[in-house]
């Protein structure tokens, strides 16, 4: 039994050793990945500060609408909600977005905003999706032979989309030549997701699509040079995707295009009339239909994975696209009319005047993608594909934050100063080491050489929190706010509860006569129900304070939760590994008095906790026997 027991002792002490071996190492692996940040010049070493305390850019938004009509309030909370969504989306922490009486939106943002940021808050127009009647390279001057790409392609059941386009996304370099031309880097493509299958119709592949005859109504007349000025519309236009919606002066302006250096003021064009715009990379330029489709009707748009046949994930990058009840039936029509045109010409950029398969998604004059149809979507819910992960994603974003009812203009760009500063920021702190000197004072008071547990516990809970500010701020843009500090604050207040739960504890056990080390095991049994039951309510209060608070209390939410889960972490990973190795310290075992595990000392308190309220009296008075003298 004595072997067992020795034997239980020196594996207990070894998975000690190993945990806190993978806690540092963890640290150390956090460092690593901060100073990766900061020597690429993408990192600080120190954490980004909030709006209150370091300052940051005002941006005022002047709305407008694409018909000149006036704008409703209704309208801009509505823009305003959706803005918001947007500056989050981008990973932008603590800044604000108002309304200015009933005319400008103002957002405020901490620091220098990034050129991706600024365009999140520029790009707040209305999406459209608009057919291509046209495309042409976008910049001339600049275009230069380039090898052509191989377009991607993929492969399913019928029924469930197979993959390939007859449309393709321009993402192609400014290094073109309209003399050499070069196929575009990638096909894209909408087709129903499998969650659709079987209700599509009308399926057809790129080479049979692209082969398809258009109808004499939509052809470009014949002998029509796509690079002259001499377009002239045959008649009225029948439909959205009939060429006639060019008319002579958009056709010069589309010529006149160059998309190296768009117009400042590029018109967004009214909702029934064709327009010119360019790639959001400036690699093409479109001639553009009336809308089909207005984004408003988008309901939901998610990167991901494309799921094969088999329900096993690809590694096909796509975006699931869902529209509303009145969007999936204008898409529905539009992808049954479509999928029967030729696609554009994958091997040149130059596409004349006619009748595509190629849908447009349209923000503030630029074309994110023009995906077409391989088969007609009736059910709203479309697969987008032909991108990598990175592009999808961004794209998601876009689609799905891009829906405003209004577009708008920057009327302002000024820097503000911290509504707070540097010397709340230095009180908060100060605040923050009072309140560390204390608990540590009465840490060493206490449990005297116990303390070291304490003190070691708070440093490396201090590193970790640190470093995952740190790295927050460097990957998501999060910023530490007066309130987040507060937060951090309150954490030294929780961590210390946990020390000195798991303390008496096994004080407790040792007062019944346990040895120290079956003193901490058994200490460690009952004080870990208690730890997590505490810590869970505190997290449970940071998520809801998190949901349901407005953004002033948010960091403060998000910091109380962050420390409470990594006291969770200190707890399991440090503080109880250590207390075991440290029980077999001869100092510590043998109930030194400066141990803070001093057993006669201990017993020398008549009281102590049992839980739930109950007590023990040590030596308690003699009740007097009934019938005795009083």
């Amino acid at each position: 039994m004595a072997e067992r027991r020795r034997t239980q002792d020196v594996a207990r002490k070894d998975n000690a050793k190993r945990t806190l071996m993978w806690l540092f190492a963890f640290i150390i692996m956090l460092t690593g990945a901060l100073g990766y940040g900061v020597w690429k010049k993408d990192a600080s070493w120190t954490p980004a500060l909030g709006l209150d305390l370091e300052g940051g850019f005002q941006f005022i938004l002047s709305p407008r609408t694409t018909d000149g009509g006036s704008v409703s309030q209704q309208q801009l909370e509505e823009a305003r909600d959706i803005i918001v969504q947007r500056i989050d989306a981008q990973g932008t922490s603590g800044a604000e977005v108002t309304t200015q009486g009933s005319s400008n939106i103002v957002v405020a943002m901490p620091g220098v905003p990034t050129k991706e940021q600024q365009d999140a808050i520029a790009a707040s127009s209305q999406m459209q999706f608009r057919p291509v009647l046209a495309t042409d390279i976008g910049d001339p001057e600049a275009a230069q032979p380039q090898p052509s790409a191989s377009s991607s392609s993929g492969s399913g059941s019928s029924g469930s989309g197979s993959s390939s386009s007859s449309s393709s996304s321009a993402q192609p370099s400014a290094s073109r030549s309209s003399s050499t031309p070069a196929s575009r880097n990638q096909e894209r493509t909408a087709e129903p997701t499998p969650s659709s299958s079987g209700s599509g119709s009308g399926t057809s592949s790129p080479s049979s699509s692209a082969s398809a005859p258009s109808s004499s109504s939509t052809a470009a007349p014949t002998g029509t040079d796509p690079s002259a000025d001499s377009w002239k519309p045959t008649g009225e236009p029948t439909s959205a995707t009939d060429p006639n919606h060019i008319s002579t002066k958009l056709w010069r302006e589309f010529q006149d295009l160059n998309c190296a250096k768009p117009p400042e003021d590029q018109p967004v064009g009214k909702t029934d009339e064709a327009i010119v715009a360019c790639k959001d990379d400036g690699s093409l330029k479109y001639v553009l239909g009336p809308v089909v489709v207005a984004g408003t009707e988008i309901a939901d748009a998610e990167a991901g994975y494309r799921v094969g046949p088999q329900g096993q994930q690809t590694n096909e990058p796509e975006i699931q696209l869902t529209l509303t009840s009145k969007g999936r039936k204008e898409y529905g029509d539009v992808s049954k009319q479509m999928v029967k045109l030729p696609g554009l010409n994958p091997a040149s950029p130059t596409n004349p005047p006619g009748s595509y398969n190629a849908l447009a998604a349209v923000l503030d004059s630029k074309v994110l993608i023009d995906p077409g149809f391989n088969e007609a979507i009736p059910n709203g819910q479309a697969s987008i594909s032909g991108f990598s992960i990175d592009e999808a994603r961004s794209l998601a974003k876009s689609l799905k934050f891009g829906a405003l009812p209004l577009s708008f203009d920057v009327q302002s760009r000024q820097e503000i100063s911290p509504t707070l500063g540097s010397e709340q920021l230095r009180y908060g702190i100060i605040a923050g080491l009072i309140g560390l000197f204390v608990v540590l004072l009465y840490a060493l008071l206490q449990y005297r050489a116990l303390s070291v547990v304490v003190i070691g516990s708070m440093l490396v809970a201090f590193g970790i929190t640190y470093l995952a500010i740190a790295l927050l701020a460097w990957g998501y843009n999060y910023r530490l706010d007066m309130a987040g500090v507060t937060g951090l604050i309150i954490a030294i207040g929780v961590t210390a509860d946990s020390f000195i739960v798991y303390f008496e504890r096994v004080r407790d056990e040792l007062r019944e006569g346990r040895n120290l080390r079956a003193a901490v095991e058994a200490g460690w049994a009952r004080a870990k129900g208690t730890i997590l039951v505490a810590d869970g309510v505190n997290l449970i209060a940071a998520v809801v304070l998190y949901v349901l608070a407005s953004s002033g209390v948010r960091g403060f939410a998000f910091t109380l939760g962050l420390t409470t889960l990594i006291d969770l972490a200190i707890f399991w990973l440090f503080t109880h590994p250590l207390l075991t190795i440290l029980a077999r310290n001869k100092f510590f075992a043998s109930g030194h008095k400066w141990s803070g595990f001093d057993v006669d000392t201990l017993r020398e308190a008549k009281v102590r906790y049992k839980g739930r309220g109950n007590f023990d009296i040590d030596n308690p008075v003699a009740v007097p026997a009934e019938g005795s003298a009083r």
